[in-house]
């Protein structure tokens, strides 16, 4: 069985999901512990697209498609980055399968990280979801979105304030169900540390918060107290015009505490 890194630590986690302003809610958000090796978590949050049963399955289908591959997955001999892709490779090609007798085109973003009891992590994520890393309030990496607003970005055309608030925010180029394969991203760090929180969430919360925004609550407080205080402020910034909006939080702190 895996030993914990020397220093040891805490994990503490908490999801949060709301259905906005929309008439139905098609994010999905899954914290899995694993059912054998203590220590290793899956975070998964999945943003549905395409109508309301549409959305709404393909969602369900990257959650399933999660769960099962980490129910079968061996945190001692198994390649973590292979489980995410899998999951991505699985998901997306069940959702295409899903189209052909739905009357609407099921999509879906994916955004997954797996902490394993060694103490490092990999994540993996398609669309414009997104996982933070944060070190005690400070970013050290987050993904970067599929989307058109995020291709101006790198362009140079825009800022990163000016993409939040861009009419055309939501047009992906790229998420599980399309034609063409998805463009996976895949991060690892390389030992988590008392003091690091790691967030992923729909663009129905991150649209409402800047980086710095972020760093500095999860530091402040609990992911539970974090998870609910973040639903509260994108509710009441969205101002009855939020999407649905999902979050996982998982904060490392010292053993002593």
């Amino acid at each position: 069985m895996p030993q914990p890194p020397p220093q040891g630590f805490r994990i503490s986690a908490a999801t949060g999901i709301h259905k906005g302003d929309r008439q139905y809610q098609q994010d999905q958000v899954a914290l899995l512990q694993h059912p054998r090796i203590k220590g290793c978590l899956l975070g998964v949050v999945a943003d549905g697209m395409g109508g309301r049963s549409g959305g709404r399955e393909a969602a369900d289908q990257v959650q399933l498609t999660a769960r099962q591959l980490f129910e079968r997955f061996d945190p001692v001999s198994d390649d973590s980055a292979a489980l995410l892709r899998s999951v991505v490779a699985q998901a997306h090609m069940v959702i295409k399968l899903t189209a052909i007798s739905a009357e609407q085109e099921p999509h879906s973003t994916i955004a997954a990280f797996l902490v394993l009891p060694q103490g490092d992590c990999q994540w993996a994520h398609v669309g414009d979801s997104r996982i933070y890393h944060f070190h005690k309030g400070r970013l050290i990496h987050r993904t970067r979105d599929h989307s058109y607003v995020q291709s101006l970005v790198d362009r140079g055309e825009l800022s990163e304030e000016q993409a939040r608030v861009h009419p055309d925010s939501n047009i992906l180029v790229g998420c599980l169900g399309s034609e063409a394969d998805p463009p996976l991203n895949e991060h690892r760090i390389g030992q988590l540390a008392p003091g690091d929180v790691l967030l992923a969430c729909s663009d129905g919360l991150w649209h409402y918060f800047n980086d710095a925004e972020l760093g500095l609550l999860l530091a402040a407080v609990s992911p539970r107290d974090a998870a609910e205080l973040l639903v509260d402020k994108a509710r009441s910034r969205a101002r009855g015009g939020g999407d649905n909006l999902s979050l996982v939080v998982v904060g490392i702190s010292p053993l002593e505490d």
